[in-house]
């Protein structure tokens, strides 16, 4: 899980790449997608899930925060490398996290309201095999997810 000391690294085998406006619609929308392209690596459905949970969390958090009350792009690449290793960048334009290691820490949010738990990249961390995380203030944000495949055929297209 997170924090493991292992290699994401491989020949790359297929590449997707999916442009969605910042709506809640598709949320869902980047999710099955996402399962859709992992789907070619025969994961578990454990596997899958995990994905889908960590893209969802990542789309969401580019919704809410990235783009506020605005509309703008989220970019998601899939890449399926050798080994069974995916990789899933999720990359917006918004206004960017001023302090990434803060709000990387647990129940940290923004939200005064309180309608917001803080635990996106928690929940995503959890899920994935490691979470990488770069931003800057008024350009965007790039969250980089990785995850071992361990249930399919991970020998060719």
């Amino acid at each position: 899980m997170a924090g493991r000391k292992e290699k994401f690294e491989g020949a790359v085998r297929n590449r997707m790449q999916v442009r969605l406006l910042s709506l809640s619609v598709n949320e869902g929308m980047a999710r099955a997608a996402v399962a859709a392209f992992c789907a070619q690596e025969n994961p578990t459905a454990t596997e899958l899930a995990d994905i889908k949970c960590a893209v969802s969390e990542a789309v969401t958090n580019c919704i809410v925060h990235a783009y506020r009350e605005t509309v703008g792009w989220i970019t998601l690449q899939v890449t399926l490398m050798e080994g069974g290793i995916v990789r899933i960048e999720i990359r917006d334009r918004g206004c960017g996290i001023p302090n990434v290691r803060q709000a990387r820490q647990p129940m940290y949010t923004t939200d005064a309201a309180g309608e917001r738990s803080g635990m996106g990249f928690t929940v995503m961390e959890s899920f994935m095999d490691k979470l990488s995380v770069r931003s800057s203030v008024g350009k965007g944000t790039t969250v980089i997810l990785f995850k071992k495949l361990h249930g399919g055929l991970h020998n060719g297209l």
